[in-house]
């Protein structure tokens, strides 16, 4: 299984875009899915995350300008992604994770989805 993220694309800092989160043949309502990002030469890492509750976590140089949320009646998981820094410029990916305050992923990593905040 796996899980598409699609959405990215090029902006200008302090810009906006919402990224979106989809599964074929999964339902995605019961899982804690995460959004993680790789900027070139960077290892991977856990950006959001929210809970099948709803409950929702982020690391420390997105919050407050990101959002993470979900529609289960369109088996979708979004990224909000709100003042748009060039440090934020990254492969996106969306994965099912583990466990909520864990960092470790279930699937195959899937294409993502590119982000580049330039001028």
């Amino acid at each position: 299984v796996q899980l598409q993220a699609s959405g990215g694309g090029l902006v200008q800092p302090g810009g906006s875009l919402r990224l979106s989160c989809a599964a074929s043949g999964s339902s995605l309502g019961n899982y804690v899915v995460g959004w993680h990002r790789q900027a070139p030469g960077n290892q991977r890492e856990l950006v959001a995350a929210i809970s099948a509750a709803g409950s929702s976590r982020y690391a420390a140089s997105v919050k407050g300008r990101f959002t993470i949320s979900r529609d289960n009646a369109k088996n979708t998981v979004y990224l909000q992604m709100n003042n748009l820094k060039p440090d934020d410029t990254a492969v996106y990916y969306c994965n099912r994770q583990r466990a909520y305050y864990s960092d470790f992923v279930l699937y195959h990593w899937g294409q993502g989805t590119l982000v580049t905040v330039s001028s």
